[in-house]
């Protein structure tokens, strides 16, 4: 492969990435929220988590934020689908192809660490695996939090089943905290309102 088109591959990689700043998280819109947060939203917010999880749990967080970060960049391709989607399409399967794709024409250095880590993800067999899936499921709680806190009332549901399937004892710790937060407390000590 020829530097140029090395180069070229990249940029192609990068400017697909930056779809997911326009591909909307579509489980929002069952609960009536027309704008949703964007899937480049939610994954930097993972990554942030990711990282915060893996120094509470005493693990290098490097492979924990790529894990989060590149979670969902097949959505790039195949867009976000919600819950009751998966009920009829093998999303799972389609996930894989797509990012299976995608790998194809990257380094041969970058496309082998980036499926390591998607395969290890998806895997679930290692602490740095877990706390990525701990911190993207943290995410979306705190996301509910905050709808619900906007006056979306229906983003409640969306804390029922999901702490069941949190894992390590900080994405518990976290999710217990935040049952009991003020999602807008911490801008309205920052504003400053003169007369």
């Amino acid at each position: 492969m020829t530097n140029t088109h090395m180069v070229n591959n990249l940029l192609n990689f990068v400017s697909e990435a930056g779809l997911l700043k326009r591909v909307k998280r579509s489980g929002w819109w069952v609960v009536g929220i027309k704008d949703p947060e964007s899937v480049a939203d939610h994954s930097f917010r993972c990554a942030v988590i990711a990282y915060a999880l893996a120094k509470m749990e005493r693990v290098a967080p490097y492979k924990c934020v790529m894990m989060a970060l590149f979670n969902d960049i097949h959505e790039a391709r195949i867009n976000d689908l919600h819950k009751m989607g998966h009920r009829y399409i093998d999303f799972p399967k389609a996930e894989k192809a797509a990012f299976a794709e995608q790998m194809k024409n990257l380094p041969r250095d970058i496309s082998k660490e980036l499926t390591d880590l998607h395969n290890q993800r998806f895997k679930q067999n290692t602490k740095d695996a877990i706390i990525a899936r701990d911190a993207d499921i943290l995410e979306c709680l705190i996301q509910a939090k905050e709808y619900q806190a906007y006056g979306y009332l229906s983003a409640k549901n969306f804390q029922k089943k999901a702490p069941e399937h949190l894992k390590t004892k900080s994405a518990k710790s976290l999710w217990k905290a935040a049952k009991n937060w003020d999602a807008n407390k911490w801008w309205l000590k920052l504003a400053k309102f003169e007369r």
